[in-house]
């Protein structure tokens, strides 16, 4: 008599059907369905032996029943992507979830290179200089309204030239007399020294620095020879076309300060009330 070989579940002869052994058992095909299968996510149906299982993120799929949410199309073979749980190919999930470019209205496709800027997007080779139409890229631009500009195509078609070299002035310089310098071009017309953030005056419309104007056009003191300017404050006497700084305002014999006080002139000589009563 013949050993007995039995489905481990049903207890039902397997001689002469199809068995499937599991855990080192034997089972009918059906026994085995019912108790190893999976259960399909999208369908709620057994996924049977016979098929192709697809698997993803604890969740079983029959090969038919693994599609995109959206098309329809099936992702056994392809990529995609889940957003809320739904199964998304790539090209619905981009037209749905990814930017657009504003300038060409396309996607810009995950993993592409890209340009964003005050809560726009842009494929790479759309963004720009509306001057050039060169690609801007990693360089610095200039934006003017919608449009954007390479710093060097704004220089040329916007920014203020200075006055002294004509060269465009991107940022920062001087404004003197309405027009626009660079800081390194505005120089004192004697010294060439720059007069930028210093104290200087002009003559015939061109800036000299205090020690130059003073040098060449201001009067020059009867005691001391030293120009006055009354740059700072400094006050001076004037009398009969001479001038004295008024700390140099002195009598010629005693150098008693002859500020506020009465004096003699005496030939170039000025002298005090004493000195003039002893001659």
């Amino acid at each position: 008599m013949s050993e007995r070989f039995d489905c481990d579940n049903c207890k039902e002869s397997l001689y002469g059907r199809k068995y499937i052994q599991a855990e080192d058992n034997p089972y009918c095909i059906p026994c085995y369905d019912s108790l190893f299968a999976n259960t399909c996510d999208e369908c709620k149906e057994l996924i049977g032996h016979d098929s192709r299982e697809l698997f993803y993120e604890d969740r079983h799929y029959h090969e038919h029943c693994f599609r995109c949410f959206r098309c329809d199309r099936s992702l056994a073979d392809e990529p995609f992507t889940s957003q809320d749980d739904a199964l998304l190919c790539n090209d619905c999930y981009c037209n749905e979830f990814s930017s657009k470019c504003v300038a060409c209205d396309k996607t810009v496709m995950p993993g592409t290179r890209k340009l964003e800027y005050a809560g726009s997007t842009w494929h790479e080779s759309c963004f720009i200089c509306n001057s050039c139409q060169q690609p801007i890229g990693s360089k610095s631009f200039i934006p003017d309204k919608d449009d954007h500009y390479c710093v060097p195509c704004y220089e040329n078609k916007f920014a203020p030239r200075c006055t002294r070299c004509k060269q465009a002035l991107a940022k920062g310089g001087v404004t003197y007399r309405d027009e626009p310098w660079h800081k390194e071009c505005f120089v004192c017309t004697g010294c060439k020294v720059q007069l930028a953030g210093q104290h200087f005056t002009s003559r015939e419309d061109s800036p000299y620095c205090l020690k130059c104007f003073g040098n060449l056009y201001a009067k020059k003191c009867e005691a001391c020879s030293k120009p006055i300017t009354g740059f700072g404050g400094g006050k001076y006497i004037s009398f009969e076309e001479r001038q004295w700084h008024q700390p140099c305002f002195t009598c010629s014999r005693c150098s008693v300060s002859l500020v506020g006080a009465g004096f003699f002139p005496e030939q170039d000589e000025i002298l005090c009330r004493n000195c003039n009563s002893n001659l």
